[in-house]
């Protein structure tokens, strides 16, 4: 089974050398690949391309995220070549968030319309797109936010990465679904370590990823965040036993930059 991990692209000289001694350390539990966030309207456009080509030159795969919103047509004409010139033929394709102060959608508002217009221009880009088993927020409803993901998978989607949750039970139902929609490309867990609860709380109510209750209550038996990121690896380790034991293609961790607690979770699963 493959595991994988996400980065976001420092902005310091020392964030820099954090991510490739970061890169090292995860690289021996030989990843499929390491996936580099891509900030709002492209914020982080270099900053994403250099972190590619840092794990790159490591001796990993790369994979550069890609938004569409707020973009043209020529910019990301522009940003895949960048990327093929750098032998980046992989990526993970996003509507991504719209920067304040800009109001305007660009040729992209919807991810399908970013992974359409690549595969016009460039066939053998491979594809990642984002799914998400608990609605995405923007979502009008749980159907349509389904049909948006099969109309993404029709589109040329390769795979799959979902957004993280914390029940397996949320992955089991999505892919019962993907199962009823024919879909045959994997469709792979994003699975978040635990690495400060408070932070987690706000960036799920931004993404509307679901706490459940027995987690809250079992991180607020804890009063220092030592216990809680200990209580949180016991949390992970045995979701991600109930994932490999179903059959899931890969493990995606976002691991915000650090080596741990994501490899002694790995180190706890026989993968």
């Amino acid at each position: 089974m493959n595991t994988s991990f996400e980065f976001f692209p420092p902005k310091t000289d020392q964030g820099k050398a954090n991510l490739l001694k970061t890169t090292e350390k995860l690289i021996k539990f030989s990843p499929e690949y390491f996936s580099v966030t891509y900030g709002a309207g492209g914020s982080t456009r270099d900053g994403t391309l250099e972190a590619c080509v840092l794990i790159k030159n490591s001796g990993a795969q790369a994979l550069p995220h890609l938004s569409g919103i707020g973009a043209s047509k020529d910019l990301i004409k522009e940003i895949l070549t960048q990327y093929k010139a750098n032998g980046l033929n992989r990526i993970v394709a996003l509507r991504g968030d719209l920067p304040s102060g800009i109001g305007g959608l660009g040729d992209f508002p919807y991810a399908l319309d970013l992974i359409k217009f690549i595969k016009t221009i460039e066939e053998d880009m491979s594809i990642e797109v984002a799914a998400y088993p608990e609605v995405h927020p923007d979502a009008e409803s749980e159907d349509s936010d389904f049909k948006n993901f099969l109309d993404k998978v029709k589109a040329g989607a390769d795979g799959a990465i979902t957004q993280f949750f914390f029940e397996e039970s949320v992955y089991f139902d999505f892919m019962e679904k993907c199962e009823k929609g024919k879909v045959l490309i994997p469709v792979t867990p994003g699975i978040m370590p635990i690495h400060d609860f408070e932070a987690l709380t706000r960036m799920a109510k931004n993404c509307s990823a679901n706490i459940p209750k027995w987690l809250k209550e079992g991180m607020e038996q804890y009063s220092n965040t030592r216990d809680q990121v200990k209580y949180g690896i016991e949390v992970i380790i045995n979701l991600c036993e109930r994932l490999i034991k179903y059959g899931v293609p890969g493990i995606h961790f976002f691991t915000v930059n650090r080596e741990e607690p994501t490899s002694i979770i790995i180190k706890n699963l026989d993968i």
